[in-house]
């Protein structure tokens, strides 16, 4: 079997940043999916569940109430390896284009001390796996260390 193209990029030379994971043609439409970056893979440890979580519930809430972005939002949801998140959006994007978005999801993560929204039996299969605290750290940490500090290389995939 082949390979998928995830699967080919080089996972240890990879930093945490915003990367164009693929581009799918769906009808007239483009799907773009982002790697959203947030530790460097297998070289830091993972996120655990109950922060990835939160910041799940926390993006999603985000994204799907951003006055531009909104109607664009396909999927916000953790990568299996803990270490992102993937964001797909309808449209033909870079990783440039979608900086400000993704620093203002994660400034308003980082400073977020609400309810967490959709926390609570009735609307989550595993509401009782949450962590605020920490979902705050890792946003902090990501929004301060990476998104303040982009580079190149940091924005594009390397072989």
């Amino acid at each position: 079997m082949e390979k998928i193209a995830s699967f080919t990029v080089n996972h240890l030379t990879l930093l945490p940043g915003i990367y164009v994971s693929r581009k799918d043609h769906v009808g007239n439409e483009i799907i773009t999916t982002f790697d959203l970056r947030m530790t460097r893979p297998n070289f830091e440890p993972v996120m655990n569940t109950a922060e990835i979580h939160t910041l799940e519930h926390l993006g999603a809430t985000f994204l799907r109430n951003h006055p531009t972005y909104k109607e664009k939002v396909i999927y916000f949801g953790p990568m299996g390896c803990r270490t992102g998140f993937y964001l797909l959006l309808a449209g033909d994007y870079e990783s440039k284009d979608i900086i400000d978005l993704v620093k203002e999801m994660y400034a308003f993560m980082k400073d977020f001390e609400d309810e967490v929204p959709g926390a609570c039996a009735r609307d989550c299969g595993n509401y009782l796996d949450m962590n605020l605290p920490m979902a705050r750290f890792v946003a902090k940490r990501y929004y301060e260390e990476v998104l303040c500090n982009l580079s190149d290389a940091c924005l594009m995939y390397n072989e």
